[in-house]
This record gives structure tokens, sequence and C-alpha cells, in this order.
């Protein structure tokens, strides 16, 4: 009985986490992934931080593009005008969850409070909040479901480059996107979060990426 108990238990949690998870991630076709259009689409998770945003927004101004921010909202809260900013400079900002918990670890009530809280934070600008996307790519049976409910688009990422470890070296960024990229493509970078200073690789990349792929001929907007 114990052991029929725990299997049971394991079932159960994988319905409620893995499974959503691999659905969303690959099967789900409302799931934004990438785009059929020539652009590359540059997004930045788990800021805004008072010490990388701003520089981060200064070198995408140098090089005339926008962008797409997802926002945490316990980190909005602490850092409202570069918010404003990244509004002002006509990017476009989506919602990160509320404090960057994994839906894995909520429960389905919590789940609905992660997302009422978030767009609460966000509703104080004068944007309309449109796109979502989960810590971690991570959802658990109702992440979805509440996205749709909100009017929420979900986007994930065609790539990612591990920038939130401070150990990745600035050219293996480089090299991976310049290697890998295609039109359409929607990559995945971080301007807080993970280990401390690994932004300030990311922003070092920035400012080679954005030029060499621009020389290139590709094209650059926002989601």
């Amino acid at each position: 009985m114990f052991y029929k108990t725990i299997i049971l238990f394991f079932i159960a949690l994988s319905l409620y986490t893995i499974v959503p998870t691999l659905y969303n991630k690959f099967i789900n076709r409302n799931i934004i992934r990438n785009f059929q259009t020539d652009n590359i689409y540059l997004t930045f998770d788990d800021g805004p931080d008072i010490q990388f945003t701003n520089q981060l927004l200064d070198i995408l101004s140098k090089y005339d593009i926008k962008a797409t921010f997802f926002l945490v909202a316990t980190k909005t809260l602490e850092n409202k005008s570069i918010v404003e900013r990244i509004i002002s400079e006509g990017h476009s900002i989506g919602t990160h969850s509320y404090n960057h918990k994994s839906s894995w670890l909520m429960t389905p009530s919590e789940t609905k409070s992660d997302f009422t809280q978030s767009l609460a934070v966000l509703s104080s600008f004068d944007y309309p909040v449109s796109l979502y996307r989960p810590p971690w790519g991570m959802f658990n049976a109702l992440t979805y479901y509440y996205a749709k409910s909100y009017n929420l688009k979900t986007v994930l990422w065609t790539k990612s480059f591990k920038d939130w470890k401070i150990k990745t070296p600035v050219d293996y960024i480089v090299n991976n996107v310049i290697e890998n990229i295609k039109p359409g493509d929607i990559l995945l970078f971080h301007d807080s979060g993970g280990d401390k200073s690994a932004p300030a690789n990311t922003l070092l990349a920035m400012d080679i990426l954005i030029p060499t792929l621009l020389e290139k001929g590709y094209s650059f907007d926002k989601i």
C-alpha cells in the first residue's frame, strides 16, 4: 500500500508539472517560440536591474534597436524609473512572474495569485501588458490556462546561451549566436538574475553581437 501511494503521488506530480512543461514547450502551437519573419528578437529576463538594465538600454539606444523585457514584479517595484525608461524608449515588456518562483512549486491558488499580483504591479505603468514568459520555461497544469485567461501570449525562445552563469565567457555567447542564428529567432538573455555579475558579460556580448548582425544584414524587432 505504501509503495502504491508513492507511485500514485509521483504520477500525479508528473501530471501537474513535467507533462504540462513538455507539452507547452514542444507541442502546444499557441506558444510563441519563433516567428516566420526576417527579424531577430532579443529578449531579456529577470530584470529590471539597477546596475545592468540601464547600461543595456544605452547599448540598444546606440544601435537604435528595440527589444523585449520580461520583468519580475518584485524587482519592478524597486526600479520603477527603469521600467518607465524601457517603455519610453519603445521597447516591449511582459510579465515574468511576481517573484520568479517556479510554477512547479506553486499550488493552483498560488499560480492564479502569481498572475494577478504581477499584472497588478505592471498595470501601474501606461502600457498594455500582453506577454508572459514562465520562469525557467516551466509550466504546471494551470500556468497556460491562467496566461490565456488574462489574455497573455506565452512566449518562450528559440535559443538560449547560459548567459546567467558568470563562467559563461563573452566569446561563447557571441560565437554561438553568430554560428546558429536564423531569421525569426527569439534569443533569450538576462539583464538580471542568475550569478550576480553575469549580466556584465551579456552586455559585452551585446556590444559585439548587435553591430555584427546588423553588418550581416539582420534586422531586429520587439515582440
